[in-house]
């Protein structure tokens, strides 16, 4: 279920519904309206998927370098 996925995302990246609404499916209101039962196209469902699989691989490659430079900091 696309909603539940959504949620956990949300969660996992601390990120409001309107923001994520407007990022994945340029509807601020995205969420609000699959919290309230929309069931979107098969279509935006994949596109919203991948969307939220890319931020992720995205948000996960930033903090690795982050860490890295921290961990270069720390040995000089």
């Amino acid at each position: 279920m696309l909603l539940r996925k959504v949620e956990k995302f949300l969660r996992a990246h601390d990120m409001p519904a309107t923001k994520f609404g407007r990022l994945a499916a340029g509807d601020p209101r995205f969420v609000l309206d699959l919290r309230m039962g929309r069931i979107p196209r098969p279509r935006t469902e994949a596109r919203t998927l991948g969307w939220m699989a890319e931020f992720a691989a995205t948000a996960a490659a930033s903090d690795t370098e982050i860490l890295e430079k921290k961990d270069f900091a720390h040995a000089l």
